[in-house]
């Protein structure tokens, strides 16, 4: 188990390097200071998983460095039970003019692993990292990609109670990837507790049984993993991160509110409700009025499945419709969408803002506005999230491959 208890943690900051030797010498402040935790305060019980998300600057790495020993709390307590390791910064422990076969032995030391350990998971070590002759090869002729492949191969082979992942994994190619998250799963299941810091919201919502959301050094929301990224999105579109910690989330959506979201519906077409069929086209009809004049609005939306994951979204402005509103004016948009989904509960998230995304000027959020269900398939079955439509086509092998033989056979 891991708990965190009220842990404060500060850092000085000079604008000159020179500033510190000034300070000593005539003994008068020449920094500012920045806390950048302040208070925090949860638990992660055995086999948890939880997630940890914020904009830059948050305070995330400097809690997991302090959760992996790296730094020391100004103020509160943190408990740990048993070893704890993970990947915060890649290239950390690793000497850049030794061989990733050697520098696995003086990782695995800093992780707690005794050289007899070391030794008995060597050879498994290297062959899930796949550096295959690299290996041989100095750390600093290493890619970023190869880094993150030998450091996570260490980490999670010294068999930790408490795992730490930062955003090391990104770096690595999609099979990697893919790879990594089987081991982590594994881990998970053995009872093994997992701390998950990454801006990949769908991979928050996959793995982490719970989600905390910081801001500004504080802990604002310690809830489920699609709750915390609602907040964390609200977050995003917030102006003021101090002022939106003082308000609670609202079910009519958040934003800036000079154009909002007032009346949305969504049928199919066939079905004329909101249960259709895959294969139906689904129609979303919003109506949105403005309060200021504004040039440039874009209406998007983002549909989730029953767990919370990002399925399909899109907005106005990647499609090329520019919308234009001038103060008291009222807009009836309608989307139709395709149903090529899987069966299954979908709901949709609708936002107002400016440009590509939410985060420069957020009009109106609202999560979850609508919900429909898709039943049934018009068509063949498929399997999966959605319906590619494919187009399966036999084509004819020249006749000189017919019968498994060459033409080159028969003529010796």
């Amino acid at each position: 188990m891991l708990e965190v208890e009220n842990v404060c943690k500060e850092f000085k900051l000079y604008n000159r390097p020179w500033h510190r030797l000034k300070e000593i010498v005539l003994r008068r402040s020449f920094h500012r200071t920045h806390r950048a935790l302040d208070g925090i305060s949860f638990k992660v019980a055995k086999g948890e998983t939880l997630g940890i998300l914020g904009r830059n600057g948050a305070g995330k790495s400097t809690l997991l460095k302090m959760l992996n020993g790296v730094l020391l709390p100004d103020a509160g307590k943190i408990h740990l039970s048993g070893r704890v390791t993970g990947l915060l910064e890649l290239g950390t422990g690793f000497d850049p003019n030794l061989s990733g076969l050697q520098n696995i032995t003086g990782n695995g030391l800093l992780l707690g692993m005794t050289r007899e350990q070391i030794e008995e998971r060597r050879q498994a070590i290297v062959e899930f990292s796949e550096l295959g002759q690299f290996i041989h090869e100095p750390i600093r002729t290493y890619s970023s990609g190869m880094n993150m492949r030998l450091a996570f191969s260490i980490a999670i082979h010294a068999d930790p109670e408490t795992f730490l992942i930062d955003e090391a994994l990104s770096v690595g190619d999609g099979h990697f990837q893919q790879k990594c998250m089987r081991r982590i799963k594994e881990f998970r299941a053995r009872g093994g507790s997992i701390i998950f810091v990454s801006h990949d919201l769908n991979a928050v919502k996959m793995i982490c049984d719970r989600a905390i959301v910081l801001s500004e050094g504080k802990v604002v929301a310690d809830c489920s993993p699609e709750d915390a990224v609602n907040v964390y999105n609200q977050l995003l579109g917030a102006d003021d991160e101090e002022e939106y910690s003082e308000r609670p989330v609202n079910e009519a959506g958040y934003g800036s509110r000079q154009a909002v979201l007032e009346a949305v519906s969504f049928i199919g077409q066939a079905s004329q409700s909101n249960i259709l069929a895959s294969g139906d086209t689904g129609v979303l009809d919003v109506t949105i009025a403005a309060q200021a004049d504004l040039p440039d609005v874009a209406l998007g939306l983002m549909i989730r499945d029953r767990f919370g994951q990002d399925i399909y979204g899109t907005n106005s402005h990647y499609l090329e419709h520019p919308i234009a509103l001038q103060r008291g004016e009222r807009r009836h948009l309608r989307y139709r969408l395709p149903m090529r989904l899987a069966p299954g509960k979908y709901t949709i998230t609708l936002a107002l803002h400016e440009g590509a995304d939410h985060t420069t000027h957020c009009y109106h959020w609202r999560d979850n506005a609508i919900g429909f269900e898709v039943a049934g398939i018009n068509g063949p079955f498929f399997g999966g999230v959605c319906n590619l439509e494919p187009e399966l086509q036999e084509i004819a092998l020249p006749s000189s491959t017919l019968n498994g033989t060459s033409r080159n056979a028969h003529t010796q």
